[in-house]
């Protein structure tokens, strides 16, 4: 097939740009840059922006299917500029692969579609939207990701998957902030330590979207619906950052702090930052990645195995070795 990668320069498009050329597929990023690392690839990038529609219409050209990785990703931020890059530029490619004639989308959506303020034990995707969210990436995607799946059948098959707290090598997100934080003394447990997770290692994410196009354009039991994966397990969060930190020639944490002192703190910090207009700078901490850090959120990961036969090819241990310095 002819398919196209949004976001190969990003940190799971790669991958997944990686594994359709081992299958045989023909690949082509959109992104709004061109790197050396795709060069090493040796794909095609059709330079453009998703909020403009001429651009992604022209890209979709003669294309089959469709892995859409990129978005606006982030904890903080104006929800306008979330929901114009994640909302309105995914309105526009599935409106466009209509009239281009590309029949297969793979959304890589979030579990924090549907998370609000409750801890997730063993959660299946019955679960539903909440009716509020604390952080606007997740409205967003949510958004969208509801009019991925209700544009099934109308001249697409789509599906939808969420794996949780990607790592892996070429991460330029989760284990550098780890580590930038635990050097300055400003990593600590929050909470009791106890909270388990969903961890996905790159490799593994990248093979449950490829494992999901190869179903959707088969018998198709994927379509129109929602997947979380996972690891073999969830993991102790902290425990597992600390391996992470061991990893990388770092020494593990220990200290802690109260959830409820870091919940109240991030709540100031977001007050003040929009009190301030402060919108394109991080807040040191926000409700969100406080309930994330000190709370359990993790999920049953069956479906996806019945309905496209995934399960993780890189256990925890492995990948931990993989990442090492």
């Amino acid at each position: 097939m002819r398919v196209l990668v949004t976001g190969v320069t990003g940190f799971l498009g790669y991958h997944i740009a990686k594994d359709l050329l081992k299958d045989g597929h023909e690949v082509i990023n959109f992104s709004r840059r061109h790197t050396s690392e795709v060069d090493e690839l040796g794909i095609e990038t059709i330079k453009g922006d998703l909020t403009n529609y001429e651009d992604i219409k022209n890209a979709l050209r003669d294309i089959d299917a469709v892995f859409h990785a990129a978005g606006k990703v982030g904890m903080w931020g104006k929800s306008k500029d979330f929901h114009r890059i994640n909302v309105d530029g995914t309105k526009n490619l599935v409106n466009a692969m209509k009239e281009q004639g590309a029949k297969y989308l793979i959304y890589t959506s979030t579990p924090s579609v549907v998370f609000g303020k409750d801890e997730i034990k063993n959660g299946d995707e019955s679960l539903p939207y909440p009716k509020k969210y604390l952080n606007e990436y997740a409205k967003s995607k949510s958004i969208a990701e509801r009019f991925v799946l209700e544009s099934n059948g109308h001249g697409i098959l789509t599906t939808s998957i969420r794996p949780h707290l990607i790592y892996g090598e070429r991460d330029k997100n989760i284990i550098p902030r780890l580590i930038q934080r635990a050097k300055s003394g400003r990593l600590k447990i929050i909470g009791d330590g106890q909270n388990l997770v969903d961890i996905n290692y790159v490799e593994n994410a990248s093979h449950a979207h490829v494992m999901a196009l190869k179903e959707l354009s088969t018998e198709a039991k994927n379509q129109g619906k929602a997947y979380f994966i996972g690891q073999e397990k969830p993991v102790n969060l902290w425990d597992f950052i600390n391996k992470i930190l061991e990893a990388k020639g770092e020494k593990p944490i220990s200290s802690k702090v109260s959830l409820k002192i870091v919940y109240f703190i991030g709540l100031i910090f977001e007050l003040v930052y929009k009190l301030l207009g402060k919108y394109d700078d991080q807040p040191p901490m926000t409700r969100f990645v406080a309930l994330q850090m000190g709370t359990s959120h993790y999920f049953k990961h069956d479906n996806a195995r019945v309905d496209f036969g995934y399960s993780p090819k890189i256990t925890i241990e492995e990948s931990l070795e993989k990442i090492k310095n």
